[in-house]
């Protein structure tokens, strides 16, 4: 898979969701490059940017499966967190069922919950604020897809997603991105396989997210038990593009709850 890196530390991976890129999250890493102690590695999942996606991959299993050879040849025994987004959120769980407590920590950003889309509990669409001017402006193509996910319409919204997510909507592969599609379910839910998790978790969901919902996102809340827990309000399935003052400001806090509990404890006799 291909990947790009920054700083060194502790790694974590960012994980991005389908149909985009690495791209999409990488107007988050000012926040992870402030605290100084973390080397992000931003992957381009298989069929998107650029990661190409052989024959094999027809599944979500077969796309979590390469993610599990990565983390092992490139991370060994290191331990490592992972933030996911979307249906890198689902995978990312996967990672924690698989890899346990070498997982420092789960962030978790409007991550899928529900694989199948008529099972999901999922707000009406609603778009807060428009700009029709905004839109006019853009190229019809780039403006329908701005459009589908957009919940406040504005130049600044509009220039983070034309940077963070047009990109890897305008790239991937879609004969791979549909045969995972039509093999989206994992075949065990990640939440059957382990039966608890000890690290920090973050979940950021959305209020206005019409793709996968905020309820089922507060259901799997209850399966891991050191769990922060926030629905923005006047964010879709791009909460930390709709929100990303609010989004940094809850994964600092999580980073911050990570590099305390890697601390040693000293014994001062008190």
């Amino acid at each position: 898979m291909h990947f790009v890196e920054f700083g060194s530390g502790t790694p974590i991976l960012m994980i991005h969701g389908l149909c985009v890129d690495h791209r999409l999250l990488l107007g988050l890493d000012p926040v992870f490059a402030a605290r100084g102690t973390w080397r992000r590695i931003y992957l381009d999942l298989p069929g998107m940017g650029r990661s190409v996606a052989g024959a094999g991959i027809r599944s979500s299993d077969a796309v979590a499966a390469t993610l599990v050879d990565f983390v092992r040849e490139n991370l060994g025994s290191q331990r490592f967190a992972i933030l996911g987004n979307s249906f890198g959120g689902m995978l990312a769980r996967h990672l924690v069922a698989e890899f346990g407590d070498q997982v420092l920590g789960l962030g978790l950003l409007c991550p899928v919950v529900v694989a199948e889309k008529s099972g999901r509990t999922l707000p009406p669409r609603k778009i807060l604020r428009t700009d029709p001017q905004l839109l006019a402006s853009l190229d019809p193509d780039d403006a329908a897809a701005y459009a589908e996910l957009a919940v406040i319409q504005s130049r600044g919204n509009w220039e983070r997603f034309r940077d963070g997510a047009l990109p890897g909507l305008r790239a991937f592969d879609r004969r791979a991105v549909g045969r995972i599609a039509g093999n989206y379910p994992l075949a065990v839910e990640p939440e059957e396989r382990v039966s608890s998790f000890g690290g920090p978790v973050v979940l950021i969901a959305g209020r206005q997210d019409h793709v996968v919902g905020f309820e089922d996102q507060l259901a799997l809340s209850g399966r891991y038990g050191n769990c922060t827990v926030s629905v923005l309000e006047e964010a879709g399935h791009n909460a930390h593009l709709d929100q990303p003052g609010q989004t940094g400001a809850l994964l600092d806090g999580w980073l911050a709850d990570m590099e305390a509990r890697q601390r040693p404890v000293t014994d001062r006799g008190y």
